[in-house]
């Protein structure tokens, strides 16, 4: 009489598990693994790999799976934090990081400013919004529904940030100040940066060109 092999997936799992802590305690040359038995009990717990990403970073992991987001979601502040990162840059990474300066000249108050239509139009802050500059009437007519390339991102990238947790934040909420070297007229740093180190960014997926773009907190 044969007997039956019952594979049932409470069996096949006790057999994995305890074929994971065999293995888990032998090295490759053969001999036993220097991981102390206790963690060698609980290899068979499964742990997803890699660096925990927060929703704006798994937004940036990949733009391009970002679903253009209703009209109807995007207020007029979101409109203007999108036409702020806009201008300055093109890239959503660097777009991300620039939004969170405005959100946090906005969070903040600096200079009085309580809105971000406020913030972006303050005068000297962001020169494509100066008045007398030829691109300030492109920038500002940017609307929910233009068609420019990359613009629906920009404006996702907007949404995303503005109502953001405040733990997300990819540095402090007094970093409000940021000069690209490649816009600098004779590449000289402003006068306010003097003696100030570029912050660090926190976000995993994010490594920014120093000649592209510095980020600075604490500047009055």
């Amino acid at each position: 009489m044969k007997r039956k092999l019952f594979t049932t997936p409470v069996l096949v799992a006790l057999v994995v598990s305890f074929s994971g802590v065999i293995a888990f305690r032998y090295n490759l040359m053969g001999g036993p693994s220097p991981v102390p038995s206790e963690l060698a009990i609980a290899s068979h717990t499964i742990v997803t790999p890699g660096p925990h990403l927060n929703p704006i970073e798994e937004a940036l992991q990949n733009p391009r799976r970002m679903k253009p987001l209703p009209p109807e979601q995007i207020d007029l502040e979101t409109l203007w934090l999108a036409r702020a990162i806009f201008s300055e840059t093109k890239r959503v990474d660097e777009q991300a990081l620039v939004a969170w300066v405005v959100r946090n000249r906005v969070d903040t108050r600096y200079r009085g400013k309580r809105s971000y239509e406020a913030v972006v139009l303050d005068p000297y802050q962001f020169s494509a919004f100066s008045q007398g500059n030829a691109k300030r009437p492109y920038y500002m007519g940017l609307s929910i529904h233009s068609k420019v390339p990359g613009w629906q991102t920009a404006l996702q990238i907007a949404y995303s940030v503005r109502f953001a947790e405040e733990d997300h934040r990819p540095f402090s909420a007094h970093t409000r100040h940021f000069y690209s070297e490649r816009s600098m007229a004779r590449m000289l740093a402003p006068t306010w940066a003097e003696g100030l180190s570029p912050v660090r960014i926190n976000y995993e997926l994010v490594s920014v060109d120093e000649r592209r773009f510095r980020f600075y907190e604490g500047v009055s």
